[in-house]
Parts: C-alpha cells; structure tokens; sequence
C-alpha cells in the first residue's frame, strides 16, 4: 500500500497551487547529518553530480562543505533518484538540510511514490522528519516523513489548498 494515493494529495503537487518547486527540509540536523545524507547519495544507486561554483567536483566531506566561507561560492548537489526526477541539496548551513524537488516531474501516482520513496529514505538514514511546504512558505508543512510511523503522512488537508486569486470557496 503506498503511502500516500495521487487522487487524496494532487493539489499538493500542482505547481499552480504549491509553486514548481516547493520547500522539502529537515530541521534540527548537524555536520553529521549532512555526512549521512552524503554517504546515502554514494550508497543509493541514484545518479548524482556535486557542483562548486556551477563546476562538478568531487563530492568532499560534510564538514569540508559547511566550513566554506560565507563569501564562497555556492555549491549544490544534484540527486536523480529516478530517471526524470531532480532534487537539488543546497548545503548552506548544518542546523538545516534543505532541498529542492520540482513538482512538474512528479506528476501521477508514480511521481507521489517517487517522492515518497525518496523523503522516507533520507528520514530513515537521518531518523528524522523531512517536511514540505509549498514554496516560500516554511512554516506550513503539508506533507512529511514521519519517523515513528515510518511512512510519509499528510501535514495539511489537500482540499484547503487554493489558488490565491481563486474565489472563497465558502462564499
């Protein structure tokens, strides 16, 4: 049974409603964190590049990551854990691991277990919840991993989702 159907959570993944690329990130991490992150990208099987400055590099040590000067160029990791779908690890700081998925390559029940499959891996490896809100709006997760039942659980109600111009629905 997966964890969540497409039919119960597609306004979560309408790039209209959510913005193309919403908010996924885990809070309350370390350097260690980010490390574990790291070794499961090389461990997965996924296909991945690490970029500083927009030039590939070799993926260096979490801690070698984050003590890049505040003036340093910014580094991302890229992860495809399926073909087709990009999620992109911007390491800025250890008290926070954030990345970005675009909702446009998630489109379907396959695209919900795809992501699902992906935020129940990094919160298994880290053993922490991963949140995602719609983009720009941090405080609102809608969906995410949670440890204790170790499955990705609904945050919000899909239905409360709307376009911000839409009319009340209420009214």
């Amino acid at each position: 049974m997966p964890d969540l159907l497409w039919d119960d959570v597609r306004n979560f993944f309408d790039p209209d409603l959510m913005g193309a690329l919403p908010d996924v990130s885990v809070p309350g991490t370390s350097v260690e964190d980010w490390q574990a992150v790291f070794d499961l990208v090389r461990s997965s099987g996924w296909t991945w590049r690490y970029e500083a400055g927009g030039v590939p590099a070799p993926l260096p040590p979490a801690a070698e990551v984050l003590a890049r000067p505040a003036d340093a160029e910014s580094v991302d990791l890229y992860v495809w854990p399926v073909p087709g779908v990009l999620v992109i690890f911007r390491p800025m700081s250890a008290v926070e691991i954030d990345f970005d998925v675009d909702l446009r390559e998630l489109q379907g029940q396959v695209g919900v277990g795809t992501l699902c499959g992906f935020l129940r891996a990094v919160g298994r490896r880290l053993g922490k919840p991963v949140l995602m809100t719609p983009e720009g709006d941090y405080g609102n997760p809608v969906i995410r991993f949670d440890p204790a039942a170790d499955r990705v659980v609904l945050s919000a109600d899909p239905r409360g989702i709307a376009p911000a111009d839409a009319p009340d629905r209420d009214a």
